[in-house]
């Protein structure tokens, strides 16, 4: 009985301990992880840096050959340069569209007529397609002027047509050109050469059509001499390179004045097989003697010719020229004369169809 009662004091004693207590704090909230800092923003990319008019040229894959004209002419660091440069570029398939054999001719012979070419694409400071009016003349950096034709929505340049305009470059600007476009002296020889077909020589050869080619040509223009100016034409590459060969080229730029009946490509084509290449092994030989017998001393003019039927002239090599005048045809000895006064600074040439072969 008394052990019961003092269990039941220690119980009661417990309960009024348990009530009396502190209540447990209530737990603390879990720490939450600052939150992270905001990152910057990406810095903004840089713009990419514009190139100068030959690596634009270069990276647009379409002017291969006019990079490869430029460095061949060394015009590279010119272009490279400070500038501003307006250049009217010319694509490849334009290059491709000139005379069978015209580009290696020039290639041949970079610091001549391929400089005078390519510089003549290129204007002083940055035209922009904006700047240009129809009739408008601008002058290159070649010294000749070009002209703007501006109508029905298309812009030539000369007898090129701008397909592209403003393609910026760091250094200027470049428009796309559909021909290759040449100098006044140049474009005349190239148009005289492609008009062989349709020129006939009359019963006096006075014809002014055919009589004087020159006077297509700028007034103000240099004139090129007897090789420049068959370099130029792109008809008589076989020509030029035998000349070179045999080492009649400073000849042939001399004082002069000389006449040349030149044979055009053609005409050594239609030599017997493995001619030229005999030739050409033995330039100082053969080779000079034919090339001198078609070269006469002094400027024998086409109005001269009409008037020597049955005649004979001297060539430059001792050999003598018989000339033929029948009707409309002139020819010395077998050969047509097809193209009459080409006139140079130090001659004139007349293309005919056949190479002349000494007796």
């Amino acid at each position: 009985m008394q052990r019961s009662i003092v269990l039941t004091f220690v119980l009661i004693a417990s309960l009024v301990f348990a009530a009396c207590a502190p209540a447990a704090a209530p737990a603390a909230p879990a720490a939450t992880e600052a939150p992270a800092e905001a990152t910057e923003a990406p810095a903004e990319e840089a713009a990419p840096e514009v190139a100068d008019i030959v690596d634009t040229a270069v990276a647009a894959g379409s002017f291969t050959t006019l990079a490869a004209a430029l460095e061949a002419a060394g015009l590279v660091e010119t272009l490279k340069g400070e500038g501003p440069f307006t250049v009217f570029a010319p694509t490849d398939e334009a290059f491709a569209a000139l005379p069978a054999g015209t580009l290696d001719t020039l290639l041949a012979d970079p610091q001549g007529q391929l400089t005078q070419i390519l510089l003549y694409h290129v204007v002083p400071g940055q035209v922009m397609a904006a700047d240009v009016t129809d009739g408008l003349t601008a002058e290159t950096v070649q010294g000749s002027p070009v002209t703007f034709t501006v109508a029905d929505g298309s812009v030539k340049i000369n007898d090129a047509n701008i397909v592209t305009t403003d393609i910026v470059a760091s250094n200027g600007v470049i428009h796309v050109i559909d021909a290759v476009i040449l100098p006044p002296a140049e474009e005349a020889v190239s148009d005289s050469a492609a008009m062989t077909d349709t020129m006939a020589m009359t019963d006096t050869m006075a014809m002014t059509d055919t009589m004087a080619m020159t006077d297509t040509m700028s007034e103000s223009a240099a004139m090129g001499d007897i090789v420049e100016t068959a370099v130029a034409a792109g008809s008589f590459t076989t020509l030029v390179a035998a000349v070179e060969a045999a080492g009649l080229v400073e000849t042939l730029q001399g004082e002069g004045p000389f006449t040349v009946f030149a044979p055009t490509d053609d005409a050594f084509a239609a030599l017997p097989a493995g001619t030229i290449d005999a030739l050409l092994a033995d330039p100082t030989g053969d080779l000079t003697n034919i090339l001198l017998y078609h070269v006469v001393a002094g400027k024998v003019m086409a109005a001269d010719v009409a008037t020597m039927n049955g005649q004979t002239v001297e060539t430059v090599g001792g050999g003598t020229l018989t000339i033929t005048v029948d009707g409309d045809t002139v020819m010395i000895n077998n050969a047509t004369v097809t193209t009459v006064d080409i006139e140079t600074s130090n001659g004139v040439i007349h293309v005919i169809d056949t190479v002349l072969i000494p007796e």
